[in-house]
């Protein structure tokens, strides 16, 4: 395992540098060092600080929603955000409140207006029992959600952080839920695209002849077939068995996880190559070690930094094909939702340019691709032995 050395100078009793005294030289192992190349990346601190928070909010989606992301409210379609006031009526400041709307049509416009009940102040009041029951974790029973709006006589009024969609469902709901599959879709993608890619790369690159000559062909194959069609085709065809949203879910995954193997096999395949080939591998075999053993404990650990930072790039990769398919209706199927499948709204010009809100998943998308994008960076410059200083 690479080494670094740091001189470090000798200090007296009160910290003052002793002038002459021997050298010390402290020992760090590459783990220490790629982290310490990491922590200076400071856009990939950036990105990692808001994947982290993007994780979190998808862990407790359903205690910061204040709604069940299926519940839905015909009387408020295509709400615009709820206005949140700091402010009373004589301009001094108050606790956060918000008024009840009512849908109205304009007789002189024909457009669809949520002019405010100024009647009645509902404010903003945390950890409050809803209609919405939930499993925290999956485990704890709870109706505890983060926020609601509660008038002084108890009665509620609906928040809608970032507007409602067409049927009146509260959008802020939906894209905490919707980072489940969005967020989930890289990770599970490549738990089973690595195992297959790894060990087909890696039995092609050590091996050669024959065993290579025919999972390269197969590789070969693989890419050449068009990608977003076969995805298509298989997406419309477990929708069309009538299969669960979870079901559809781990098709997507499998779909994606076998039309990319191939390029992943390839990639290992090179690294093999050259790494067998080295001092330390010939010594290995001289010794009398195993082709197990040469395997595991020579060539797998020289190959791992370059499958983290492969790991980080091929996640957003993954998330963009996963929200391009819920886009064009090929995905994840109702009542379960993702950023892309929110974005099936936004199909329609008019639609954008009298509800604008519905393009709000579409930043969540750019924010985490973006985020995924500059973690991926930090790794690839902290794993770069010619990068560490």
């Amino acid at each position: 395992m690479a080494r670094w050395l740091r001189r470090k100078t000798k200090r007296d009793e009160v910290g003052v540098v002793v002038e002459g005294a021997p050298k010390e030289y402290v020992s760090r192992s590459q783990g220490e060092m790629i982290w310490s190349a990491f922590k200076r990346h400071r856009i990939g601190n950036v990105g990692t600080v808001i994947i982290l928070l993007f994780v979190v909010l998808a862990v407790f989606a359903e205690f910061i929603a204040p709604y069940h992301y299926g519940k839905q409210y015909r009387q408020y379609p295509y709400s615009p955000p709820s206005t949140i006031h700091f402010r009373n009526e004589d301009g001094s400041l108050s606790r956060p409140y918000v008024y009840k709307t009512e849908r109205t049509l304009d007789k002189t416009t024909y457009q669809v207006t949520f002019p405010e009940d100024t009647s009645t102040k509902y404010h903003i009041r945390f950890f409050v029992r809803g209609e919405a029951e939930y499993k925290l974790f999956g485990i704890i029973p709870s109706n505890v959600h983060l926020f609601g709006a509660r008038a002084e006589d108890g009665t509620a009024a609906e928040v809608f952080l970032l507007g409602s969609d067409s049927l009146g469902r509260d959008l802020f709901t939906r894209c905490l839920v919707g980072s489940w599959v969005s967020l989930a879709v890289g990770p599970l993608v490549i738990l089973c695209v690595f195992p297959i890619g790894i060990v087909l790369g890696g039995l092609s690159g050590y091996y050669g002849g024959g065993v290579d000559m025919f999972i390269q062909r197969a590789c070969e194959v693989m890419l050449a077939i068009p990608g977003l069609p076969i995805l298509m085709a298989m997406g419309a065809a477990l929708r069309g068995f009538g299969l669960s949203a979870g079901t559809v879910f781990m098709g997507m995954i499998i779909a994606l996880a076998i039309t990319g193997w191939g390029g992943m096999a390839r990639i290992i395949r090179g690294q093999v190559l050259a790494i067998r080939e080295m001092d330390f591998v010939t010594s290995a075999r001289a010794a009398g070690a195993g082709d197990m053993r040469v395997v595991l404990r020579h060539i797998v650990p020289n190959v791992t930094s370059y499958l983290i930072v492969n790991a980080t790039l091929t996640i957003p990769g993954m998330m963009l094909t996963e929200a391009t398919l819920s886009f064009l209706g090929y995905g994840i199927q109702e009542p379960m939702t993702s950023w892309g499948a929110l974005l099936n709204a936004a199909t329609n010009v008019g639609s954008i340019e009298q509800h604008p809100w519905i393009l709000i998943p579409g930043i969540f998308i750019v924010i985490s691709v973006l985020a995924f994008n500059f973690m991926g960076d930090a790794v690839r410059d902290a794993v770069d032995p010619y990068s560490i200083v």
